[in-house]
C-alpha cells in the first residue's frame, strides 16, 4: 500500500504566486495541492472544466484557495489575456510551472500537417510563451523560477509517440536557453522529466496489468510513481534550498531503464 506523502515545508515559499499549467488534473492537480499546502498563492489554467473546480473547491480552507482560469493553452491570444489579468489582479508571478500536455498515441503515416502543428502547441508552444510572459514580472522583483515538464519518453524510445517525444525533447533545449538568457535577471528555469505516473488518465487509457509489470521490471525501485513523488520535486526546485540549481534536468522516474 503507497504510504501518503508527508512533504518537507519550505518557508520562502508560503505567500509566493505560483502559476501552474494543466493544474486541474493528473500531476498538475498534485503540484497544485502541494504548493497550496505550503502557504502559496496559486493560479492554475486547464481545459477540464469540471475537475479543476472540484479541486478548487477541495481547498477552500487554505491560507490562500487556489484560483482557477479555464483557457486553452493552444490559444496563444485567450493565454496572453489570463496572464495579464492574474498580473493586473493578484502582481506578477514568482514561480511558473508548465505542467500541461497531452500524450496522445499516433501512428507516424497518419500524421498531418495539421496534427503535426495541434500537437507541438499542445505540448511545446505554450511553454515558450508563458515563460516570455512572466519574466519581466520576474525580473523586476528580483529573480523567479520557471520548471518546464519534459518526458522520460524519448529517452526510452517509446512507441507510438513520435509527436510528443519531438516536443519533450525540445523542452530540454528550451529549458537550457531559458536558463542561459534570462540567469542574468535571477531566473532559475530547470526541467523536471517524470518517470511512467501513476494518474488516472494513465490507467484508464494506456496501462494494463501486463503492462503494469513491465513498468515496475524495468524500474530499479519497484513502486510506481505517484503525481506526489513529481509534486515533491517541484516544491524542491522552486525553493531557496535550490538556489543554485539552473539549467539542469531532474529525473523522478523511480530509475527507469527500459520499456
Amino acid at each position: 500500500m503507497v504510504q501518503p506523502m508527508v512533504y518537507a515545508t519550505y518557508p520562502d515559499l508560503a505567500d509566493k504566486r505560483v502559476l501552474i499549467t494543466g493544474g486541474g488534473t493528473g500531476i498538475g492537480a498534485g503540484i497544485v495541492d502541494a504548493f497550496v499546502k505550503q502557504g502559496a498563492q496559486v493560479f492554475f489554467i486547464d481545459i477540464a472544466v469540471d475537475a479543476s473546480r472540484e479541486l478548487a473547491d477541495s481547498l477552500k480552507g487554505a491560507k490562500y484557495a487556489p484560483v482557477f482560469f479555464h483557457c486553452d493553452l493552444t490559444d496563444l491570444d485567450a493565454l496572453s489575456k489570463v496572464l495579464a489579468q492574474i498580473e493586473a489582479d493578484h502582481g506578477a508571478i514568482e514561480i511558473l510551472i508548465n505542467n500541461a500536455a497531452n500524450d496522445n498515441r499516433h501512428q507516424v503515416q497518419e500524421v498531418s500537417a495539421k496534427y503535426w502543428d495541434d500537437s507541438l502547441a499542445v505540448n511545446l508552444r505554450h511553454q515558450f510563451f508563458c515563460a516570455q510572459a512572466v519574466a519581466p514580472g520576474m525580473k523586476a522583483k528580483g529573480g523567479g523560477v520557471i520548471l518546464n515538464f519534459g518526458s522520460i519518453s524519448w529517452h526510452l524510445a517509446l512507441p507510438d509517440l513520435t509527436l510528443y517525444m519531438t516536443a519533450k525533447a525540445a523542452i530540454e533545449g528550451l529549458t537550457r536557453g531559458l536558463a542561459r538568457d534570462l540567469g542574468k535577471d535571477g531566473i532559475r528555469v530547470n526541467c523536471v522529466i517524470p518517470g511512467s505516473v501513476r494518474t488516472p488518465r494513465q490507467m484508464a487509457m494506456w496501462h494494463t496489468p501486463e503492462g503494469e509489470q513491465d513498468i515496475l521490471n524495468a524500474q530499479c525501485l519497484h513502486e510506481r510513481v505517484e503525481p506526489e513523488d513529481i509534486a515533491a520535486m517541484a516544491l524542491f526546485l522552486s525553493s531557496d534550498n535550490a538556489r543554485r540549481c539552473s539549467g539542469r534536468d531532474y529525473f523522478v522516474d523511480a530509475g527507469w531503464y527500459g520499456a
